[in-house]
């Protein structure tokens, strides 16, 4: 008997511990599941402000991220005058005033080049071409480009060339506005440089009308008698020599054409009866009249007006 009280207290405690051993177990599931809940919310708040920092950061970094600067290009044709460049500068939204900056330039001293120490301005170191500008920015920066490519453009070469033809670099500057001014297609280039020279030489008044113009700041309508009969130093028909300063800023082909003029007597010349922009050159002055009236008469058949040009 006491065999089987044993046994059945053996089997009564081994109920027990399993019961025991499930009421544990159960426990132990209600507790993880009662950790893994704030755990996943925890993971869930880190989560969404590991989001937000990015979106921070790249919300930052956007605001720091400065806009593309938008570009200008300032187009200046050969032959512009410092008024005319001052128009466009300032038509093209840069800032300052171009007509104060182009007066004088630590970048540029006209007088290495011969000028008088009366110069007015940087008339003809103004470099035609096209430069790209911060749009706003400021109009010192692009003359000071304008002057960097002058000094480019306009070197040891043409210096040398000054002293050959015996007059200063500014003087060479001086005829390569005028025939910028005064050439309308490439040939007649060189030509017009050897009649400004030659009539030099020969102590001849230039006739410029175009140097007058520019004094006048008109280059389009007729000229009076009263102002072709004017006291201005920009006069050419009543006084000798070069105007006192360059007429326009030519381009590289103009100074090339200073440089070197052609190898001709020419003394005079006009514009051509075709309308085409040519100039008819001569070396009498009775060729000349010839000539000018042969443009005056085609002036007048067509209403005052200037041929259209018939060449293809």
């Amino acid at each position: 008997m006491a065999s089987n009280r044993t046994s059945e207290t053996s089997g009564e405690r081994t109920e027990q511990e399993r019961e025991r051993a499930r009421e544990e177990r159960g426990h132990r599931r209600i507790a993880k599941r009662r950790t893994a809940v704030p755990l996943l919310a925890l993971a869930v708040v880190l989560a969404a402000l590991a989001g937000g920092v990015v979106l921070l950061v790249r919300h930052a970094q956007r605001r720091k991220t400065p806009p593309a600067p938008v570009i200008v290009k300032v187009v200046f044709p050969e032959g512009y005058t410092r008024v005319q460049m001052a128009a466009l500068a300032h038509a093209d939204g840069l800032r300052g005033s171009y007509l104060t900056a182009s007066k004088s330039s630590t970048a540029l001293r006209t007088s290495r080049y011969g000028a008088p120490a009366s110069t007015p301005n940087l008339e003809g170191f103004l470099f035609p071409a096209t430069y790209d500008m911060y749009a706003g920015g400021p109009v010192s920066k692009l003359v000071s480009e304008q002057l960097a490519a002058f000094r480019e453009n306009f070197g040891g070469a043409e210096v040398h060339r000054a002293k050959v033809l015996g007059v200063t670099p500014y003087q060479l500057l001086i005829v390569a506005s005028i025939i910028e001014r005064e050439a309308a297609i490439p040939h007649d280039r060189p030509l017009v440089a050897a009649v400004v020279y030659n009539r030099l030489h020969l102590n001849m008044t230039l006739g410029v009308d175009a140097t007058l113009r520019y004094a006048l700041h008109d280059f389009t309508h007729p000229l009076t008698e009263a102002q072709l009969n004017s006291n201005s130093p920009y006069n050419t028909r009543t006084h000798k020599g070069l105007p006192p300063t360059p007429i326009s800023n030519p381009g590289v082909a103009a100074i090339k054409a200073a440089a070197r003029p052609a190898g001709v007597s020419y003394l005079y010349y006009v514009a051509g009866a075709d309308g085409c922009g040519e100039q008819v050159f001569s070396t009498s002055y009775a060729q000349f009249e010839k000539n000018a009236a042969a443009y005056r008469e085609a002036l007048s058949k067509n209403g005052g007006r200037v041929p259209s040009c018939g060449k293809r």
